[in-house]
Protein backbone atom coordinates (compact mmCIF):
# COMPACT_ATOMS: atom_id res chain seq x y z
CA UNK A 1 0.00 0.00 0.00
CA UNK A 2 1.24 3.49 -0.89
CA UNK A 3 0.79 6.68 0.26
CA UNK A 4 0.91 8.83 -2.98
CA UNK A 5 -1.89 9.44 -4.82
CA UNK A 6 -5.50 10.37 -3.79
CA UNK A 7 -7.35 8.55 -1.25
CA UNK A 8 -11.31 8.59 -0.92
CA UNK A 9 -12.82 7.77 2.42
CA UNK A 10 -15.87 5.85 2.09
CA UNK A 11 -18.01 7.49 4.83
CA UNK A 12 -20.94 8.24 6.72
CA UNK A 13 -20.47 10.12 9.41
CA UNK A 14 -20.97 6.81 12.11
CA UNK A 15 -18.26 5.41 14.36
CA UNK A 16 -16.57 2.50 11.61
CA UNK A 17 -16.31 4.73 8.70
CA UNK A 18 -15.08 7.40 11.00
CA UNK A 19 -12.26 5.44 12.33
CA UNK A 20 -11.24 3.97 9.01
CA UNK A 21 -11.03 7.64 8.14
CA UNK A 22 -8.73 8.47 11.47
CA UNK A 23 -6.34 5.30 11.24
CA UNK A 24 -6.11 6.49 7.33
CA UNK A 25 -5.19 10.00 8.40
CA UNK A 26 -2.51 8.29 11.46
CA UNK A 27 -1.14 6.36 8.29
CA UNK A 28 -0.47 9.34 6.61
CA UNK A 29 -2.34 8.67 3.46
CA UNK A 30 -3.00 11.36 1.01
CA UNK A 31 -7.20 11.37 1.73
CA UNK A 32 -8.42 14.03 -0.76
CA UNK A 33 -11.97 13.41 -0.23
CA UNK A 34 -15.07 11.57 1.57
CA UNK A 35 -17.69 10.13 -0.02
CA UNK A 36 -20.84 9.46 1.32
CA UNK A 37 -23.92 7.28 -0.41
CA UNK A 38 -27.70 8.29 0.72
CA UNK A 39 -29.46 5.16 0.30
CA UNK A 40 -32.80 6.64 1.02
CA UNK A 41 -34.88 4.29 3.46
CA UNK A 42 -33.28 0.91 3.42
CA UNK A 43 -29.83 -0.22 2.42
CA UNK A 44 -27.90 -3.55 2.52
CA UNK A 45 -24.91 -2.09 2.11
CA UNK A 46 -25.05 1.83 3.17
CA UNK A 47 -25.61 3.32 6.46
CA UNK A 48 -28.87 4.78 6.65
CA UNK A 49 -29.77 7.27 9.94
CA UNK A 50 -28.88 10.80 9.33
CA UNK A 51 -26.25 10.76 6.33
CA UNK A 52 -27.27 14.27 5.78
CA UNK A 53 -24.79 15.51 9.12
CA UNK A 54 -22.26 13.91 6.83
CA UNK A 55 -21.89 17.23 5.45
CA UNK A 56 -21.43 19.35 9.02
CA UNK A 57 -18.76 16.19 9.52
CA UNK A 58 -16.78 16.68 6.60
CA UNK A 59 -16.53 20.84 7.39
CA UNK A 60 -15.31 19.97 10.99
CA UNK A 61 -12.80 17.24 9.69
CA UNK A 62 -11.66 19.60 6.49
CA UNK A 63 -12.41 17.18 3.62
CA UNK A 64 -13.95 17.66 0.70
CA UNK A 65 -17.43 15.41 0.75
CA UNK A 66 -18.57 14.16 -2.75
CA UNK A 67 -22.58 12.96 -1.75
CA UNK A 68 -23.87 10.26 -3.69
CA UNK A 69 -27.66 10.61 -4.02
CA UNK A 70 -29.12 7.02 -6.32
CA UNK A 71 -33.01 7.65 -4.66
CA UNK A 72 -34.32 5.19 -2.59
CA UNK A 73 -32.86 1.57 -3.30
CA UNK A 74 -35.83 -0.28 -2.38
CA UNK A 75 -33.83 -2.75 -0.11
CA UNK A 76 -37.12 -3.67 1.80
CA UNK A 77 -38.23 -6.38 -0.01
CA UNK A 78 -36.21 -8.25 -2.22
CA UNK A 79 -35.73 -11.87 -3.06
CA UNK A 80 -31.53 -11.83 -3.95
CA UNK A 81 -29.78 -9.97 -1.45
CA UNK A 82 -26.65 -10.42 -3.27
CA UNK A 83 -27.69 -8.97 -6.32
CA UNK A 84 -29.42 -6.27 -4.20
CA UNK A 85 -26.04 -5.67 -2.86
CA UNK A 86 -24.11 -5.61 -6.40
CA UNK A 87 -27.07 -3.10 -7.51
CA UNK A 88 -26.87 -1.19 -4.56
CA UNK A 89 -22.50 -0.75 -5.44
CA UNK A 90 -23.32 0.59 -8.89
CA UNK A 91 -23.66 4.23 -8.17
CA UNK A 92 -20.55 4.44 -6.07
CA UNK A 93 -18.64 2.88 -8.03
CA UNK A 94 -19.71 5.17 -10.94
CA UNK A 95 -19.11 8.20 -9.04
CA UNK A 96 -15.70 6.86 -7.97
CA UNK A 97 -15.10 6.65 -12.00
CA UNK A 98 -16.08 9.95 -12.17
CA UNK A 99 -13.58 11.24 -9.54
CA UNK A 100 -11.05 9.42 -10.89
CA UNK A 101 -10.70 11.04 -14.38
CA UNK A 102 -10.93 14.71 -11.93
CA UNK A 103 -7.88 13.79 -10.55
CA UNK A 104 -3.99 14.15 -11.09
CA UNK A 105 -2.99 10.95 -10.71
CA UNK A 106 -6.29 9.45 -9.70
CA UNK A 107 -7.72 7.45 -7.05
CA UNK A 108 -4.61 5.36 -5.23
CA UNK A 109 -7.66 3.81 -2.81
CA UNK A 110 -10.38 3.76 -0.49
CA UNK A 111 -11.21 3.58 3.32
CA UNK A 112 -13.64 1.33 4.42
CA UNK A 113 -15.04 0.58 7.68
CA UNK A 114 -15.99 -3.04 7.69
CA UNK A 115 -15.21 -5.06 10.62
CA UNK A 116 -17.02 -8.38 9.83
CA UNK A 117 -19.44 -8.38 7.55
CA UNK A 118 -18.31 -10.24 4.10
CA UNK A 119 -21.56 -9.31 2.07
CA UNK A 120 -20.27 -5.78 2.56
CA UNK A 121 -16.43 -6.31 2.44
CA UNK A 122 -16.27 -8.97 -0.59
CA UNK A 123 -18.68 -6.51 -2.80
CA UNK A 124 -15.88 -3.14 -1.92
CA UNK A 125 -12.99 -5.12 -2.87
CA UNK A 126 -13.80 -6.43 -5.69
CA UNK A 127 -14.71 -2.80 -7.05
CA UNK A 128 -11.60 -2.00 -5.93
CA UNK A 129 -9.71 -4.73 -7.93
CA UNK A 130 -11.72 -3.43 -10.97
CA UNK A 131 -10.68 0.03 -10.81
CA UNK A 132 -7.21 -0.91 -9.85
CA UNK A 133 -6.88 0.60 -6.16
CA UNK A 134 -5.97 -0.12 -3.24
CA UNK A 135 -8.46 -0.80 0.33
CA UNK A 136 -7.63 0.37 3.55
CA UNK A 137 -9.77 -1.36 5.81
CA UNK A 138 -8.24 -1.22 9.32
CA UNK A 139 -11.09 -2.68 11.68
CA UNK A 140 -11.19 -5.99 9.50
CA UNK A 141 -11.72 -9.00 11.50
CA UNK A 142 -10.30 -7.35 14.72
CA UNK A 143 -11.79 -8.03 18.02
CA UNK A 144 -15.00 -5.43 18.74
CA UNK A 145 -14.32 -4.71 22.02
CA UNK A 146 -10.67 -4.05 21.27
CA UNK A 147 -11.95 -1.49 18.57
CA UNK A 148 -14.35 0.33 20.75
CA UNK A 149 -11.62 0.82 23.90
CA UNK A 150 -9.42 2.07 21.18
CA UNK A 151 -12.22 4.68 19.72
CA UNK A 152 -12.94 5.97 23.12
CA UNK A 153 -9.43 6.03 24.15
CA UNK A 154 -8.82 8.27 21.12
CA UNK A 155 -11.31 10.60 22.27
CA UNK A 156 -14.21 9.34 19.92
CA UNK A 157 -17.59 11.37 20.67
CA UNK A 158 -19.84 8.56 19.61
CA UNK A 159 -23.89 9.07 19.64
CA UNK A 160 -25.98 6.32 19.10
CA UNK A 161 -28.88 7.22 16.90
CA UNK A 162 -30.60 4.11 16.35
CA UNK A 163 -31.80 0.74 17.84
CA UNK A 164 -33.01 -2.01 16.63
CA UNK A 165 -32.20 -5.24 18.95
CA UNK A 166 -33.31 -6.92 21.94
CA UNK A 167 -32.16 -4.89 25.33
CA UNK A 168 -31.80 -1.86 23.35
CA UNK A 169 -34.62 0.47 24.43
CA UNK A 170 -35.63 4.08 23.81
CA UNK A 171 -33.40 5.49 26.15
CA UNK A 172 -30.40 4.25 23.95
CA UNK A 173 -31.45 6.54 21.61
CA UNK A 174 -29.82 9.47 21.76
CA UNK A 175 -27.32 8.23 24.07
CA UNK A 176 -23.59 8.49 24.07
CA UNK A 177 -20.96 5.37 23.79
CA UNK A 178 -19.02 5.39 26.65
CA UNK A 179 -16.88 3.32 28.66
CA UNK A 180 -20.56 2.56 31.09
CA UNK A 181 -22.33 1.92 27.90
CA UNK A 182 -19.59 -0.03 26.47
CA UNK A 183 -19.86 -2.55 29.56
CA UNK A 184 -24.02 -2.91 28.94
CA UNK A 185 -23.04 -3.73 25.42
CA UNK A 186 -21.07 -6.55 26.46
CA UNK A 187 -23.63 -7.89 28.81
CA UNK A 188 -25.83 -7.42 25.90
CA UNK A 189 -23.73 -9.58 24.03
CA UNK A 190 -23.50 -12.00 26.48
CA UNK A 191 -26.99 -12.34 27.55
CA UNK A 192 -29.10 -11.80 23.88
CA UNK A 193 -25.79 -11.41 21.17
CA UNK A 194 -26.10 -8.18 20.46
CA UNK A 195 -22.86 -7.17 18.94
CA UNK A 196 -20.34 -4.76 20.62
CA UNK A 197 -20.13 -2.41 17.26
CA UNK A 198 -23.43 -3.10 15.89
CA UNK A 199 -22.53 -4.92 13.17
CA UNK A 200 -25.44 -6.79 12.71
CA UNK A 201 -27.83 -3.73 12.50
CA UNK A 202 -28.27 -3.53 16.14
CA UNK A 203 -27.30 -0.09 16.33
CA UNK A 204 -26.17 2.96 14.48
CA UNK A 205 -24.03 5.81 15.24
CA UNK A 206 -22.70 8.92 14.64
CA UNK A 207 -19.69 10.70 15.42
CA UNK A 208 -20.34 14.18 16.80
CA UNK A 209 -16.78 14.95 18.30
CA UNK A 210 -12.95 13.32 17.94
CA UNK A 211 -9.33 14.32 17.35
CA UNK A 212 -9.92 14.71 13.57
CA UNK A 213 -12.36 17.02 13.73
CA UNK A 214 -12.17 20.95 14.80
CA UNK A 215 -15.54 21.27 16.19
CA UNK A 216 -17.85 19.06 17.45
CA UNK A 217 -21.32 18.55 16.23
CA UNK A 218 -24.45 19.52 18.43
CA UNK A 219 -27.69 18.26 18.09
CA UNK A 220 -30.98 18.60 18.99
CA UNK A 221 -33.58 15.54 18.00
CA UNK A 222 -36.75 14.00 19.28
CA UNK A 223 -36.81 10.57 19.34
CA UNK A 224 -39.09 7.77 17.35
CA UNK A 225 -39.91 4.54 19.22
CA UNK A 226 -41.52 1.94 17.13
CA UNK A 227 -42.38 -0.73 19.90
CA UNK A 228 -39.03 -2.64 19.26
CA UNK A 229 -36.75 -0.49 17.25
CA UNK A 230 -36.40 3.43 17.56
CA UNK A 231 -34.38 6.13 15.86
CA UNK A 232 -33.45 9.83 16.66
CA UNK A 233 -34.71 12.52 14.52
CA UNK A 234 -32.48 15.31 14.15
CA UNK A 235 -34.79 18.58 14.26
CA UNK A 236 -30.80 20.95 14.47
CA UNK A 237 -27.64 20.35 13.83
CA UNK A 238 -24.57 22.95 13.61
CA UNK A 239 -21.01 22.90 14.39
CA UNK A 240 -20.11 24.60 17.97
CA UNK A 241 -16.83 26.09 19.05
Amino acid sequence: MTDSGSWVSLFSGGKDSSWALYRALEEGLNVSHLLTVHPGEDSYMYHVPETRLAGLAAESIGIDLIEVEPGNLNAADVDDAGAQGDRELEPLEAALVELDSQLDGGIAGVTAGAVESEFQTSRIRGMCDRLGIDLFAPLWQRDPQELAEEMLDAGFEIRIVQVAARGLDESWLGRTLDADALGELLALNEEYGVHVLGEGGEFETLVTDGPHMDRPIGLAYETVWEGTRGHIQVTDARLGK
